[in-house]
């Protein structure tokens, strides 16, 4: 079998396990759970087959034209180099891993079967995404993701909070995509082409004649897809949704599309420095911003929302100095200790019985209910705060050293500031992440007060995977000592200066959050344990969508957030106020002018038809009136009436002749 036949059956086969899983999920219901992992996880070994043969060097290209347009051609092909290979076996695996995961997570869900067919639609999806030639077949991708995701995001459709997060995700990236969409025809007008090749070919002669419109535009639609600042803030709320949920979308699919679309085409941003700089600027307020806003958050899944929301800023900071490799490497690293954040925090809330950070550290003896989602879950936080020798510190280096390059001036093309913001941005969110990162452990793992009951030991299904995701987590950094052919070429080992200054800061933000910690802790008196739901028995998926209705306990006085941010932790645990902007400046007009479009419907437009249909029915009475069905009655109606007409005729008459 050739590759470009391996290739295509890569994202066909979770789609048609997703069309499948749809037409047999009610009928045969034994068959929803084969249909969901095995096409997933036969996508996966495909995507490795197809990266073994790429090997990395050469590019994988295969076309033809669905349609003649008489202008700019449709086709639907291929583009497979190495970064389309490595993106697409991290979608197969962190997808599979979801799907097995699942199993036993959602296994009394009785929307199970729905469930699992979007989340193959959607792995189907983002791989048309990563493997696309085409940037209309690529749009094709792009949209069925919003789409799944707000389906996946409501899938607890019953609790408000799913219901506004499903709507607000949805047209927030929506927001973005319209600019996105223009982008994309005047990409392909400038080019000639929907080809990616073909448009690379365009920039490297100089034939963009609009970049830094095309690339403004473009941008828009990264900054939604990729919660990116300042339409980020739809990714928190997102965390209504189920566990595995989150794990798919922050680790990989939909906001990995943007920074992935980005990547794919950095050549066309390159050219103008204008949108290097926006996307400089961006990815830096989006780093701080959102570390900051982690630091203050109670709810477990909310923390690492905004820790996605960081970690997606420095792959953005990546691109907007010119290097593409350390912002793959840092998305494929992310990747691998994020899902297994999110899915070990589906475990911690079973065992808790709440989302609330508060609420667990007034609970005991969690580290010994889980120790696989503890021990996982440690190792997964210890890469998020970039620490050697774990998968987070070689990926994040080599962001840092890349924005190091660029500020000293070693990358021609690209703004210095460009480099010296990331820089900044960079070494700051990487205290902060550490600060957060272990404020979570702390309180999640370190609680005092009475024990959590007893939920049942988790299905191996959902510990299982947990054990697999923690192995690219510990040890995926290392390949950047053998994947160069991967990424370009270039080399993305640490430098010396970069290492002691990311390393000592998020050495020295754990340590300062970790002794704010002893402090508070020793002078705070133990409050009473917060409530737990669910049945012992309930499967996780109900704990969680129980949890979502529990009130979030007074704080906590040992919380050592509030104390490292002071009068910042009002506003940051609010997000900066910035969903009160919008409504204020956004929602508000809108849903006046829905009122006043409401109001004329039902008075204007309205009374116009009620008064024709009462005129008519009123025509109608007095014609009903009349047929009475005496004929002698006609006859006299008849002869009156040639008697008016008579009458009108020779007045009319004699009007005339008197003129």
């Amino acid at each position: 079998m050739t590759t470009t036949t391996l290739a295509v059956l890569v994202p066909l086969l979770p789609f048609l396990g997703a069309a499948a899983g749809l037409a047999v999920g009610r009928t045969a219901p034994g068959f929803v759970r084969p249909l969901a992992v095995l096409p997933t996880l036969a996508a996966a070994v495909l995507a490795v087959l197809v990266a073994v043969r790429q090997g990395g060097n050469t590019v994988i290209e295969a076309s033809t034209e669905l349609t003649p347009t008489g202008s700019v051609p449709l086709t639907l092909g291929l583009h497979i180099d190495g970064f389309a290979a490595l993106v697409a076996v991290l979608v197969g695996v962190v997808a599979s891993c979801v799907q097995i995961y699942s199993t036993g997570y959602l296994r009394d869900d009785p929307r199970y079967p729905s469930y699992a067919a979007l989340v193959s639609l959607f792995t189907a999806a983002m791989l048309l995404v990563v493997y696309s030639g085409d940037l209309m077949v690529l749009l094709v991708g792009w949209e069925i993701m919003g789409i799944c995701s707000y389906f996946l995001v409501g899938h607890h459709w019953e609790t408000p909070e799913a219901r506004s997060a499903s709507l607000k995700a949805f047209l927030v990236t929506k927001l973005g995509d319209v600019p996105f969409l223009f982008g994309l025809f005047a990409l392909a007008a400038d080019a000639g082409t929907f080809r990616i090749d073909g448009i690379l070919a365009t920039v490297a002669s100089g034939g963009l004649d609009h970049p830094t419109v095309v690339a403004l535009l473009l941008l828009a639609g990264v900054a939604g897809k990729s919660a990116q600042f300042p339409l980020h803030t739809w990714l928190p709320d997102a965390m209504a949704g189920p566990t595995p949920v989150s794990a798919l979308i922050h680790a990989a699919t939909m906001v990995a599309a943007g920074i992935y679309f980005v990547a794919r085409l950095l050549p066309v941003f390159a050219a103008s420095a204008a949108a290097l700089t926006v996307l400089a600027v961006t990815a830096a307020v989006t780093m701080v911003g959102s570390a900051l806003a982690a630091l203050a958050q109670d709810d477990i899944k909310r923390v690492l929302a905004y820790s996605t929301i960081g970690q997606l800023g420095y792959m953005a900071g990546a691109l907007a100095v010119g290097d593409r490799g350390a912002a793959l490497f840092h998305l494929l690293s992310h990747a691998a200790f994020k899902a297994l954040l999110f899915l070990a925090a589906g475990a911690v809330i079973h065992a808790a019985g709440t989302n609330s950070l508060t609420a667990m550290s007034r609970t005991g003896g969690l580290a010994k209910r889980i120790p696989d989602a503890y021990w996982t879950m440690t190792v997964a936080l210890l890469a998020l705060a970039a620490i050697p020798p774990f998968a987070g510190f070689f990926s994040k280096e080599a962001v840092l050293v890349a924005a190091e390059h660029t500020a000293l001036g070693d990358r021609p093309g690209v703004p210095a500031g460009a480099g010296w913001t990331v820089l900044a941005a960079g070494l700051l969110t990487a205290l902060l992440t550490a600060a957060y990162a272990l404020r979570l452990w702390l309180r999640a793992f370190r609680g005092r007060g009475a024990e959590a009951p007893d939920h049942g030991r988790q299905p191996i299904a959902m510990t299982s995977v947990l054990w697999v995701l923690a192995v690219p987590s510990l040890g995926f950094g290392l390949g950047a000592f053998v994947l160069d052919d991967w990424f370009d070429g270039e080399p993305l080992t640490p430098t010396l200066t970069t290492a002691v200054l990311g390393t000592g800061l998020a050495v020295a933000g754990g340590a300062v959050t970790y002794a704010v910690w002893r402090t508070l802790a020793a002078r705070a008196v133990p409050a009473a344990p917060a409530p737990h739901v669910a049945h012992p028995d309930a499967d996780a998926g109900l704990v969680e969508a129980e949890a979502l209705h529990l009130p979030h306990p007074a704080e906590d006085p040992a919380d050592p957030g509030r104390a490292l941010l002071g009068p910042l932790h009002g506003p940051a645990a609010d997000g900066f106020r910035l969903d009160a902007l919008y409504a204020r400046a956004f929602v508000r007009p809108v849903l006046a002018a829905a009122s006043l479009v409401r109001f004329l419907d039902r008075e204007v437009v309205d009374t116009y038809v009620r008064g024709a249909a009462g005129t008519a029915k009123g025509l109608g009475w007095l014609v009903r009136r009349a047929q009475t069905g005496n004929v002698q009655t006609y006859l006299s109606a008849l002869l009156a009436g040639s008697v008016v007409l008579a009458i009108a005729a020779v007045a009319l008459a004699n009007a005339f002749a008197g003129a």
